[in-house]
């Protein structure tokens, strides 16, 4: 129509505001309506216009028993990038959605210095990559792979020198494939040399089907990583020094009463790994015990408030005084002692379920451990708080992954508080 009016830049800005408001609002009701404990994870992150943001997500199992997820926020930073600062800026993120600091249960993040002042929670991904770090500086790694790089570079950089390398396999009858055994002989590297390599593409296989198992956001991932590290340690011993690997997974395959890694009880709530295989006996009777102890806590705190609530409605307008020493000797009324009696039977009922639990059968590593809780209700509540935790920082790191392509060179001039909504309309 000739008379119409193209809407303004001003127009569109308007509605992307209007949408996230929206957005934003609905995210609110959706955590202030979940009771279950929340994870989050952070990271930073420079856009191509040197603009610094944090990028923050959250996570936390619904009552249906299903994984749910939210960015909360990239937000923009001008201050120094230390510790207390990222400290500071989560806290105002968490305020900003209104959530209570008690229903957080852990804060992952990647392992620089910085943010590992202001989060507790090491991202899994980034520990592995450290690992795999310290072990290619091994003298002999390292010159292997020096020479291999030497006798791979020049084909990389140059297409003609690819096709003549390629002319000349087929003109002398060699594999395309250096890595067999007729073809291992035209390139320069020594017989053991070969055989380190091969067995260092073997180990690192192994790392990568744990970082991208790891990796994954539609499933529970914090309760594998005991295993999976249990796993790494003994595919590694027969080859390589396993001492940076032990060290920096300590707290993942060792539990003390001074160590009791939230990891650890992950695993022990879900029931594809309740027997605890790796770990030793000892250690999987403190786990066990440290269980039961946390579903007493868990369960007194949820019925406290209640009882509390009751008492106050109901009232007491004939209570009787009782002097200090009635009550070091004991009242002679029964109701203290029903109390007691209540409150043991409670008890006995959560040891029960915690002996039951672990006397079931594991299930399938192929099942969703969130799909079988359903028969323990005092351990399920207290599951929903550890299985929640992502293993890495994998989310916050994707959230960047779109907000690289909102901020990119062609868009370089968008404010960052429009690259926050933008990113946070797309992710939620």
């Amino acid at each position: 129509h000739p008379g119409y009016t193209l809407p303004s830049r001003t127009h569109f800005t308007k509605l992307m505001e209007q949408k996230y408001e929206t957005s934003l609002a609905k995210v609110k009701d959706a955590l202030k309506a979940t009771e279950n404990k929340i994870a989050l994870t952070t990271d930073a992150w420079t856009s191509v216009a040197t603009e610094a943001y944090l990028g923050i997500t959250c996570r936390f199992i619904s009552d249906g028993w299903e994984l749910t997820s939210f960015c909360l926020t990239t937000m923009p930073l001008e201050e120094r990038h230390t510790g207390p600062n990222i400290a500071a800026w989560v806290e105002q993120a968490v305020e900003r959605f209104e959530i209570p600091t008690s229903k957080i249960v852990a804060v992952v993040h990647d392992n620089g210095s910085n943010v590992v002042l202001a989060a507790n929670f090491h991202c899994a991904g980034h520990t592995l990559q450290l690992v795999i770090n310290h072990a290619l500086k091994n003298p002999q790694i390292s010159k292997a792979l020096g020479a291999s790089r030497s006798l791979v570079e020049p084909f990389k950089r140059s297409e003609l020198a690819a096709s003549n390398l390629k002319l000349k396999q087929k003109q002398m009858g060699t594999p395309e494939d250096p890595a067999t055994q007729r073809g291992k002989q035209y390139l320069d590297l020594k017989s053991d040399q070969w055989t380190l390599l091969e067995e260092l593409a073997q180990a690192l296989q192994a790392f990568e089907c744990a970082t991208v198992y790891l990796s994954g956001e539609s499933y529970v991932t914090v309760s594998a990583l005991p295993p999976l590290v249990k796993g790494l340690l003994k595919s590694t011993h027969t080859s390589y020094e396993t001492c940076e690997t032990t060290a920096r997974w300590s707290g993942e395959v060792t539990f003390t009463d001074d160590k009791q890694s939230k990891q650890i009880i992950a695993a022990a709530l879900d029931p594809r790994f309740l027997q605890l295989k790796f770990l030793t006996a000892e250690e999987s009777f403190s786990v066990q015990n440290k269980v039961q102890a946390l579903a007493l806590q868990h369960m007194d705190r949820s019925t406290g408030n209640q009882d509390a609530t009751a008492s106050a409605e109901k009232g007491s307008p004939n209570r009787r005084t009782v002097s200090v020493v009635d009550s070091l000797l004991g009242s002679d009324s029964t109701d203290s002692d029903n109390d007691d009696s209540e409150e043991d039977a409670h008890n006995q009922k959560i040891r029960n379920e915690v002996l039951m639990y672990f006397g079931e059968q594991p299930l399938s590593k192929t099942e969703s451990p969130l799909s079988w809780w359903k028969w323990f209700p005092a351990l399920a509540s207290l599951a929903k708080s550890f299985l929640c935790i992502p293993a890495t920082s994998t989310p916050s790191e994707r959230l960047f992954s779109a907000a690289g392509n909102i901020a990119s060179k062609k868009r370089a001039s968008l404010s960052p508080e429009h690259v926050n909504m933008l990113t946070c309309l797309h992710c939620n």
